[in-house]
């Protein structure tokens, strides 16, 4: 399947499963998450760009002196998502756009945010590529994912159940940002991981700080 026709797949998965999403989230975060949204959006500074903002559930951990941009390919998560911005009082702009190819002016945001979507992005790299590319100078790009466990059984299971989720949801369960980060020339700032090494948070830097 073309990268295109896999975009088209996983937009209709999530226009399907919009106004369900928030709640069959919230468990799942609850129990693996512990503060990560927190983690990512506390570090987010000036201009900002949130890949793939979904329904918006950061929206209201962003200070108040942020500028907002989010973009995501499923107008009815972004329908959702600007309900809940008006709702909060939160300035944002909030636009329909593909991750893998963003029609945004280079260099022009200070920090790039991502929370739960490279596994889902048909092609990682190119996003991530992307990401680098609308990125200021000494700009930082902060993560949230669900990743590939370097625990051996964790992986194995990962593996196993990896096509179905694949094909269920768009959802890959063994990629691994880091690889993807360093290929784009990011230097890590931070890392943690939890929950047997599934749950990764990351903030990384272009040169130029």
């Amino acid at each position: 399947m073309s990268r295109s026709d896999e975009s088209e797949r996983v937009r209709r998965i999530w226009d399907r499963i919009a106004s369900r999403y928030d709640r069959a989230i919230r468990v799942p975060e609850r129990l693996l998450l512990e503060g990560g949204r927190e983690w990512v959006c506390s570090r987010a500074r000036g201009d900002v760009l949130e890949i793939s903002v979904g329904t918006g559930r950061n929206l209201s951990l962003y200070a108040r002196d942020v500028r907002l941009t989010g973009v995501d390919i499923s107008a009815g998560m972004l329908e959702i998502a600007k309900k809940r911005a008006a709702e909060l009082g939160r300035a944002a702009d909030l636009r329909l756009g593909d991750a893998q190819a963003l029609e945004l002016p280079d260099s022009s945001f200070d920090t790039v945010v991502c929370t739960l979507a490279l596994c889902s992005i048909p092609d990682p790299g190119a996003a991530v590529a992307e990401m680098r590319r609308v990125v200021r100078p000494g700009g930082r790009v902060l993560l949230l994912e669900h990743v590939r466990s370097p625990r051996v059984v964790v992986r194995a299971i990962q593996r196993a159940l990896d096509p179905i989720t694949v094909w269920l949801e768009g959802d890959h369960l063994v990629r691994e940002p880091l690889e993807l980060l360093e290929t784009a020339g990011f230097e890590v700032e931070e890392l943690e991981r939890s929950k047997l090494g599934v749950v990764e948070r990351v903030a990384a830097r272009t040169a130029g700080a």
